[in-house]
């Protein structure tokens, strides 16, 4: 076929100098990006930080005694008194700084992305995936006290507190806790950065041994933490796995979204932000976040033809006590 000479095309109208035909854009902004964060919403929330610092006391009873037998009207000296261990984080301040210039306040957008108000909301789902990633990240995330000028303060992630009910690759080890670190069972803060060690094939008899060190030290799991990854390797477990859509649904599928262990119910998480080789098994009653200064947005000083604000909060994790929870590091 041939097209006669002289006509007029899209091609002839949207190139330039010619360039008239008028763009197709939706407005309709299509954003990938994930903004579940399970781990944050299924730790309780401590409310106010007073402040960078926040300590708390951990009590654990003498071991029971099966034996415990006194001799009928016998005086009694007094037993060991029940003490506390002092455990302590400090907090993190996250900022996102987004600014637009006043033209582009003005224009009309697809969506509307470039203006200043939408620019802060991006900025405040980034601060949230942000903190899910500190949250749930490595053993290796060890708390920072920061200097003046010089270094910021980070708070360490629930996995850098977990020293007693974990399972770590070959040569792995711990986070060492600030007042003994040379020592698993110092007091403080964890100051040096665990080790996840070799990376090895997860296995459910790894998994179940974890499980049942936290029931045996007083723990209730109710949450595996997990990546992608984990997610597909645990949905092949093939011991006590009750293979369930939801915990009320009988339905047999595919996927385990419940685990029945020999020692309660265990609802498997999968999480975009955990680190790829780590599974936190949580008892939400003892893991928390507080906040020292809450989500908030500020305009900046105005020296131009532009808007700025900052978009910052202040916050930090506390684990109340590491033997309720359990960790399978460096396993993929």
């Amino acid at each position: 076929m041939t097209v006669p000479a002289g006509t007029g095309t899209t091609y002839t109208f949207s190139t330039p100098p010619s360039n008239i035909i008028r763009e197709d854009l939706e407005d309709y902004v299509y954003k990938i990006s994930p903004l579940e964060t399970p781990g944050m919403q299924s730790v309780g929330r401590k409310g106010k930080f007073k402040n960078t610092l926040h300590e708390w006391p951990v009590v654990e009873l003498a071991a029971a005694n099966a034996n415990n037998a006194k001799i009928e009207g016998d005086d009694t000296p007094n037993d060991a008194p029940t003490t506390a261990l002092r455990l302590a984080n400090y907090t993190q301040i996250m900022t996102k700084t987004k600014g637009v210039s006043s033209t582009d306040e003005a224009v009309t957008g697809a969506g509307d992305i470039q203006k200043l108000a939408k620019q802060v909301l991006y900025g405040t789902q980034e601060i949230k995936r942000d903190m899910e990633a500190r949250l749930m990240g490595s053993p290796a995330l060890v708390a920072v006290p920061g200097a003046a000028g010089t270094t910021a303060r980070q708070t360490a992630a629930i996995a850098a507190f977990l020293q007693t009910n974990v399972s770590f690759g070959a040569t792995g080890a711990p986070a060492f806790r600030s007042g003994s670190p040379a020592a698993v069972g110092g007091g403080g803060y964890p100051v040096t950065p665990g080790v996840p060690g070799t990376v090895r094939p997860l296995t459910e008899t790894i998994f179940k041994q974890v499980i049942q060190a936290a029931w045996t030290q007083g723990g209730n799991p109710k949450y595996a933490f997990v990546s992608g990854t984990q997610k597909t390797l645990i949905s092949t477990f093939t011991g006590n796995a009750t293979r369930f859509k939801k915990a009320e649904d009988r339905r047999l599928i595919a996927a385990i979204d419940v685990y029945e262990s020999d020692f309660g119910q265990l609802q498997i998480v999968p999480d975009r932000f955990i680190d790829p080789g780590t599974i936190l098994i949580l008892d939400p009653g003892y893991a928390e976040i507080g906040w020292l200064m809450g989500m908030k947005n500020e305009p900046l000083a105005k020296t131009g033809l532009s808007m700025r604000r900052l978009v910052s909060c202040e916050w930090g994790t506390i684990v109340g006590n590491e033997k309720a929870h359990a960790m399978v590091a460096a396993v993929a």
